[in-house]
């Protein structure tokens, strides 16, 4: 992209008045510079279409450069029929599905056919809400949880509470319970112990893992 970026510098007036159908004809006969004009018109766009997909600047960053430079490399495929920011917008748009299928948060990912001149975009994101199952059942556990804990001897339920119900600093429990550091956390990993004890006669075993991990 260095080449790019030296070409956008030495851009001229005459290569901004021009449309982009033209500065696309002089690209097909190797004028780097009519490329940097494309750059620089398309740049902001490309950017806004990669940030609602990837949600993340310097990821959208990376994919409008990647997106630029497969254009150039493939603009004698480009056909003359077609809008140019049309044609970009679609290798803008499946760099960022393959960044997001790399890091496995994509489900299924499409675009459909485009006609000349129409950019039309879909594709289908993983639903990472609980399902009403999903959503009973960490009710119920959560039930189970909070009567255990009133059932465990005040030595071990205080500092189990303090800690990992209102997530308080360990020196402050320690304070609060009139003990040392060392002892808040050695009775923290005994009501820890205590209560998955509790938890795996409802649960079984994966379940009270699951949940009391920290």
């Amino acid at each position: 992209m260095d080449d790019f970026e030296t070409g956008q510098m030495q851009n001229q007036s005459p290569y901004r008045e021009m449309l982009d159908v033209q500065l696309v004809q002089l690209c097909q006969s190797g004028d780097q510079r009519a490329f940097g004009e494309l750059i620089r018109r398309h740049q902001a766009s490309a950017m806004k279409v990669a940030l609602s997909i990837l949600r993340d600047k310097l990821d959208a960053e990376d994919e409008v450069q990647n997106a630029f430079w497969k254009a150039y490399q493939h603009i004698n495929q480009f056909q003359q029929d077609a809008k140019f920011s049309t044609w970009l917008t679609r290798i803008v748009v499946n760099q960022c599905l393959m960044k997001l299928r790399q890091a496995r948060r994509v489900k299924f990912a499409y675009l459909d056919d485009a006609q000349p001149g129409e950019e039309i975009l879909t594709f289908e994101l993983k639903d990472f809400r609980q399902s009403p199952e999903q959503q009973l059942g960490q009710t119920e556990v959560a039930q189970v949880l909070r009567h255990e804990i009133r059932r465990t001897p005040p030595l071990l339920r205080n500092v189990f509470l303090l800690r990992d119900v209102e997530n308080r600093p360990m020196p402050e429990v320690a304070e609060q319970l009139g003990i040392s550091v060392a002892a808040a956390k050695s009775r923290l990993l005994r009501a820890r112990a205590e209560l998955r004890e509790r938890m795996k006669r409802h649960l079984g075993v994966v379940g009270p893992a699951t949940l009391m991990a920290n």
